[in-house]
């Protein structure tokens, strides 16, 4: 019997994130992967292309497109719409955040649009962030933000993701979508654009220039390996939670500062940093509860941001030992 083949359309798919979902998915045979990417200087095929066989290759179309302008006929016959699609570094949202309210308010509307009308569609996933709940140290320093947690957006970036979620929810009620929404904490991995924040410590001591610590460098984040978080969106995307938002965090929290010190210890060299004036509206933390998504998914061993620091560190070791 011939298996039957699922189409997956995946908007933002050169993306960092988007890119290690379609590798997750591609482990499946039987999955059909179309791609749409604006192709904007954070998308990048090779995080693709350059880790799976000429075979798979096979099992994948892509557009080079804006999701503002997707029409119903690109998306026909799909059965799950992933959307990673999004403006995301919160420095250029505060620089200018019309590009921001274009991808990830308006490209949103317009891909929910276009959906309502597949009918074969039978979830539309939404990736978002922990960022909607803004500071947990300034709006409650004891609390972490569980699904129901109020949305309180610091920036244009998260103000953005915040009204893009409340889109899918009202297309759920109003036109009867089947939604997830799964808000992450920081991802961190192979293949980050180098204006992040890992990729730019290693990028500044590559370099020999001074690394920018905002403020007093305090802010505390929780960090979660990309495999880790696609892994799991595909899991819940496959599942039969429909109309529901998860939190995915790891529980690993660290101050910026001291992945810096990390670094630092396991290069066995002095890391040069400047402390720089603090971002506006510069979240201090996040605190996630993700005591649903362990519920329903079960407890989970996450890969460690230590792991993949020394990892990366021998490399940059390596390669300036050589020089």
């Amino acid at each position: 019997m011939t298996k039957k083949i699922s189409r997956i359309i995946v908007t933002g798919g050169w993306g960092f994130i988007g890119s290690r979902f379609i590798l997750q998915a591609l482990k499946h045979p039987e999955y059909h992967i179309k791609v749409i990417d604006s192709g904007t200087y954070a998308a990048d095929k090779s995080r693709v292309f350059d880790n799976i066989s000429p075979e798979d290759r096979g099992r994948l179309e892509f557009l080079t497109w804006d999701i503002n302008d997707v029409t119903p006929s690109m998306l026909k016959g799909a059965e799950y719409i992933v959307n990673f699609a999004a403006e995301s570094h919160v420095d250029n949202s505060i620089e200018n955040g019309k590009p921001f309210i274009r991808s990830n308010i308006e490209g949103v509307f317009s891909l929910l649009e276009s959906a309502r009308h597949v009918e074969t569609l039978k979830k539309f996933v939404q990736i978002s962030t922990d960022e909607v709940y803004g500071d947990m140290d300034f709006y409650c320093k004891e609390s972490e933000a569980d699904e129901h947690y109020p949305l309180r957006p610091s920036s244009y970036y998260s103000a953005s993701k915040s009204s893009a979620d409340l889109l899918v929810e009202a297309a759920a009620r109003t036109f009867g979508i089947t939604y997830l929404i799964t808000r992450t904490c920081n991802n961190y991995g192979p293949g980050q654009h180098p204006e992040k924040f890992i990729p730019k410590v290693f990028k500044s001591i590559e370099e020999g220039t001074p690394v920018p610590v905002y403020g007093d460098g305090s802010q505390i984040r929780e960090w979660i390996h990309v495999d880790d978080n696609a892994e799991i969106i595909l899991e819940l995307m496959l599942s039969a939670a429909r109309n529901e938002v998860f939190n995915i965090g790891s529980g690993y929290h660290y101050k910026n500062i001291e992945v810096i010190k990390y670094i630092e210890k396991t290069l066995g060299r002095k890391v040069k940093f400047d402390f720089v004036a603090d971002r506006l509206g510069h979240d201090h933390s996040y605190r996630l509860n993700s005591s649903k998504l362990t519920e329903f998914i079960g407890e989970r061993v996450f890969n460690t941001l230590e792991g993949f620091l020394k990892d990366e560190a021998k490399k940059q070791k390596n390669s300036i030992d050589r020089r």
